[in-house]
């Protein structure tokens, strides 16, 4: 009789867990979609983005507004959803961190998707491509032709600091010095003042530079030396998020949207007359 009694009572907790089971799972979906950071953003109204600068990505025009490839992006992204768009511009170097914190709900800033950075956020598909070049000094490398001529102790490298541009610096030319800085500009000044050999940075920066100083920088290697797929940095945890900043990426580049700003922004200088 004791055994029986146990055995009753066994099965009827079983099957309140049977029956509590998909509601609690329904709960906790409502609950998911609820916290998803699309859902915020929808419920405020507005999309942080954390960005920095970088030519032509992002960068401020003579009236101080921001403007770039990047700041397209986040404002047809941002408009699509029905919100306003907010920047948080945000020093490279801490950025991750600073999406980590909820500062702000999404990192669109020409990021590459790179392992390192995939173990603390999740990426979006790629939505574009990008490459690190080189803009050398004509006094202080005068001749150098090839990564090689770069990867020398004595050769000073100006990279900024926490960029994919520093990653590539040390995997390409390891040998090299590197002289780190958290502003953009700062790195092709020291080329420029010829306290730096060279500056890597993403394209096609770097070449505009040389254009822009003809006297005292030139391009020792016409292409890229890498390739990397970037991508938006979100949080981890949030697939709903994701599933839709990757929607939306489908969507605007089918309608060819993206390669057409890529293509004002990085093979045209139409844009130049606005930072003047």
């Amino acid at each position: 009789m004791k055994l029986i009694k146990t055995c009753w009572v066994l099965l009827c907790v079983l099957c309140l867990l049977l029956t509590a089971a998909p509601v609690s799972a329904g709960k906790m979906q409502r609950q998911l979609v609820q916290e998803s950071t699309v859902e915020q953003v929808l419920k405020r109204g507005v999309l942080r983005v954390g960005m920095d600068t970088f030519v032509p990505w992002a960068m401020k025009d003579k009236t101080g507004n921001l403007i770039g490839f990047e700041i397209d992006v986040a404002t047809r992204l941002a408009k699509d959803m029905g919100v306003k768009v907010q920047f948080v511009p945000t020093k490279w170097s801490g950025i991750i961190p600073a999406l980590l914190s909820g500062k702000f709900d999404v990192i669109i800033g020409g990021m590459g998707i790179i392992p390192s950075r995939n173990l603390k956020v999740n990426f979006t598909q790629p939505y574009d491509y990008s490459g690190m070049s080189l803009v050398a000094g004509k006094k202080l490398a005068a001749g150098f032709k090839t990564l090689a001529d770069f990867n020398r102790p004595d050769v000073v490298l100006a990279v900024k600091l926490g960029a994919t541009s520093e990653m590539a610096a040390r995997k390409f030319m390891p040998k090299a010095t590197l002289r780190q800085f958290d502003g953009e500009a700062q790195i092709f000044q020291e080329v420029i003042n010829a306290r730096a050999h060279a500056a890597v940075a993403s394209a096609p920066t770097p070449a505009f530079r040389a254009i822009e100083n003809p006297q005292t920088l030139f391009l020792p290697i016409k292409d890229t030396f890498t390739k990397e797929p970037i991508g938006f940095a979100v949080r981890k945890g949030d697939p709903d998020t994701l599933n839709y900043f990757n929607n939306w990426i489908q969507y605007v580049a089918a309608e060819g949207w993206l390669a057409e700003r890529k293509q004002y922004w990085f093979q045209t200088q139409d844009w130049k007359g606005m930072l003047e």
